[in-house]
């Protein structure tokens, strides 16, 4: 920081406008990023992402777990009912 005493106005001037576009740019960035319109298409394509593979085909592996899953979920939840009918 020795040469500060070196720079001219017009060289301070210029780095305080380049820092305040890269500052913009990067407000932006983050205002796109945080847009719940975008937030919400990137969950679709990560959602999408988990079904289909890169060629556009169904993981049939995932989908039978996951409806493995949901088919044991519902059965304890009925079992638990039913028990619970009983007392």
């Amino acid at each position: 920081m020795s040469d500060t005493k070196a720079r001219t106005a017009e060289q301070i001037e210029a780095d305080i406008a380049a820092t305040r576009a890269r500052l913009a740019s990067t407000v932006d960035e983050l205002v796109d990023r945080a847009s719940p319109k975008n937030v919400a298409k990137r969950q679709v394509e990560q959602a999408k992402a988990q079904v289909f593979d890169e060629r556009g085909q169904l993981r049939t592996q995932k989908l039978v777990a996951v409806g493995g899953a949901a088919v044991g979920v519902i059965a304890v939840l009925l079992l638990i009912r039913r028990l619970v009918g009983r007392r």
